[in-house]
């Protein structure tokens, strides 16, 4: 190293140092979740129009609304998911050039990434889907219980994606209460984000605190039995 370039080097060392203490090079000081990447399960998207790019503002769960059944695999859903909603309106898709959700999780709490948070999500309902981040857990929720595998993971995910993009907990909704004509994310488990627990519990992750995550017991008109895993 010459004596010319002594200098430069020593500003450039600096100027690292304060973008990693100013917390630039690290968007988020929660540990991410594990997430099984696009790439693993078999992704095949199409390209994505700039016009869909977004800023994410809101973070939205949802329910599959589609019976969970035991020996169903995410991996495989998710592709299955992918190519029927890849299809155009006339061969029976939905013209999506990927998934409509950002992230999914499986019964087992195995989180599957969807489409680049980057891009805003799709709906099958009436609102507007700029800035949210769609967060989907498979099952339907009006004739299955949640599994408390997948309320910890959801509740993980949602921590470290609140904390990344800085969304309030009050952003932090069941799809029914963003959109229109719908009970997603169903009765078993939107009755957490409705009182405030699940919201309750993404602040104690985010904090660093225990979860201490304790779910109720089935409600009086169903359902009763938990997702299979």
């Amino acid at each position: 190293m010459t004596l010319k370039t002594q200098p430069l080097m020593l500003s450039l060392c600096l100027l690292a140092l304060l973008t990693a203490t100013n917390g630039i090079a690290d968007e988020s000081s929660i540990t991410k979740p594990r997430v099984i990447s696009a790439e693993a399960w078999g992704s095949d998207p199409l390209p994505m129009p700039v016009s869909r790019l977004h800023e994410p503002r809101f973070i939205t769960l949802h329910h599959a609304g589609v019976e969970w059944k035991a020996g169903d695999d995410p991996l495989v859903k998710a592709r299955n998911l992918q190519s029927w909603g890849k299809k155009s309106v006339e061969e029976g898709g939905k013209d999506w050039p990927d998934l409509p959700y950002h992230f999914l999780i499986a019964p087992d709490g195995r989180i599957l990434e969807g489409r680049p948070t980057k891009y805003e999500p799709e709906t099958n309902t009436t609102y507007d889907v700029n800035g949210h981040i769609g967060v989907l857990l498979w099952g339907n929720f009006e004739i299955q219980r949640v599994s408390p595998a997948q309320v910890e993971s959801a509740v993980r995910l949602v921590a470290w994606l609140a904390e990344k993009y800085e969304v309030d907990e009050k952003q932090i909704r069941g799809h029914q209460d963003v959109g229109t004509d719908t009970d997603c994310p169903g009765k078993d488990f939107s009755r957490y984000l409705k009182d405030g627990r699940f919201q309750t519990w993404v602040n104690r992750a985010r904090a660093g605190e225990p979860l201490a995550i304790k779910l109720d017991e089935a409600l009086e008109e169903g359902p009763t039995e938990i997702v299979p895993q």
